[in-house]
């Protein structure tokens, strides 16, 4: 059951992280490049300047990358920390030498309880992937 969870978050993710490439990165990274190009272009500047007109060139494509996976790893914490939260219940609740059918009856609370972060965290995901999606096209990162 916890492996199913987890297939859901990183199908979600891989789905959030594929579109967000598609949609916004893609077309950045493009820009990126056709910058550097123009940059390249200039016969006449110096070398020092044409390196620091390429480093100019990357730096949007940076800050969306980075603040895309700033957004992805306080998901993925918000998302370890309650299930987490649901381990240290049922630790409280076993006692040190559980029986075989109290350890499987907290190991399905443990699975409920994991399940239910997973349900939450994906809800959550969907907002937090429109609020980045929004950001992205603004330009504005908010850290």
């Amino acid at each position: 059951m916890v492996d199913r969870q987890r297939a859901r978050v990183e199908d979600a993710m891989k789905k959030f992280i594929d579109d967000l490439d598609r949609s916004q990165l893609r077309k950045m990274q493009a820009d990126m490049h056709k910058c550097a190009a123009r940059c390249c272009e200039d016969t006449s500047s110096p070398l020092e300047r044409v390196h620091g007109c390429v480093e100019d060139c990357s730096i949007p494509l940076s800050y969306a990358q980075k603040y895309v996976q700033t957004e992805i790893g306080g998901f993925q914490d918000r998302l370890q920390r309650c299930v987490m939260q649901c381990n240290d219940d049922i630790r409280d609740k076993m006692g040190p030498n559980p029986s075989e059918s109290e350890a499987s009856r907290y190991t399905g609370e443990f699975e409920v309880c994991a399940t239910k972060c997973v349900d939450k965290n994906l809800e959550v995901l969907s907002k937090m992937f429109d609020s980045v999606k929004k950001n992205l096209l603004k330009g504005s990162y908010p850290n």
